[in-house]
């Protein structure tokens, strides 16, 4: 697949996604918004995928929105009924692979967001995060205000979303927004080995996991642990697990 604002690669069972607008910072416009939306939705229909990786070429992740082209929808009306053809968020997150997002630079706005929605986040060292949006007259439209509160708690989730302020690879670590911290120079082979990890595990178990903990995080403990009762009896008598399924 070639694409003018991604870029496009799998090797041995891992498809690697970069975000390739490295000019501006991989600010997200709508090209991207639609290379994207196919590239995650090839993800999904291809048997060999078993992990993804998202990471951004050049000195950033993704710095969010680029609003000279978000901001300029003829109607909130029309920016749904688009945002509905093209939902690049519910595309991702509803992978039925392990994902990994490799953070550097900066992680601003819907490249957080984007983050939040992986499995796994590994972060270089010294990279900057943050939920501008309020200081902007708006809020999180990429699932911030749900993500990250069930990332890192109510309470902090709300200081840092109605702030808006910057903060650190290692507060990010502290809080649970990330789930690893490496050196900058590591960050390519340490997301690689783990995606490679990944890839390897038996796909039934981890589909299970990922069902257990995504729904199970929203029920109350005792209808969370039958979830996980019927997911581990189904593994057991060699049966298939899909996401979403009763």
């Amino acid at each position: 697949m070639s694409f003018t604002t991604v870029l496009y690669d799998k090797r041995d069972g891992v498809a690697w996604v970069t975000l390739n607008r490295p000019a501006v910072l991989n600010a997200y416009n709508l090209r991207m918004r639609d290379e994207l939306f196919e590239v995650f939705s090839a993800v999904r229909d291809d048997a060999e995928v078993r992990a993804l990786v998202v990471q951004g070429a050049g000195r950033a992740f993704c710095t969010g929105a680029d609003l000279t082209e978000f901001g300029t929808a003829p109607s909130p009306t029309a920016a749904r009924r688009i945002r509905f053809a093209r939902d690049v968020w519910a595309a991702l997150s509803g992978l039925d692979c392990p994902t990994v997002a490799a953070l550097h630079g900066f992680v601003f706005g819907s490249g957080l967001e984007m983050a939040l929605l992986c499995d796994v986040q590994v972060a270089a060292e010294g990279t900057q995060f943050g939920l501008p949006e309020v200081r902007l007259g708006m809020i999180p439209a990429a699932g911030g205000t749900q993500t990250l509160p069930r990332a890192c708690g109510v309470g902090s989730a709300l200081e840092l979303l109605l702030t808006g302020r910057r903060f650190d690879a290692a507060e990010a670590l502290r809080r649970g927004i990330v789930s690893r911290v490496v050196p900058g120079d590591r960050l390519e082979a340490e997301t690689e080995a783990l995606a490679g990890d990944l890839a390897a595990l038996d796909r039934r178990a981890v589909r299970a996991i990922r069902r257990a903990v995504r729904e199970g995080v929203d029920l109350p403990l005792e209808q969370g642990l039958r979830l996980e009762a019927r997911l581990a009896a189904t593994l057991r008598a060699g049966g298939e697990v899909a996401e979403g399924a009763p």
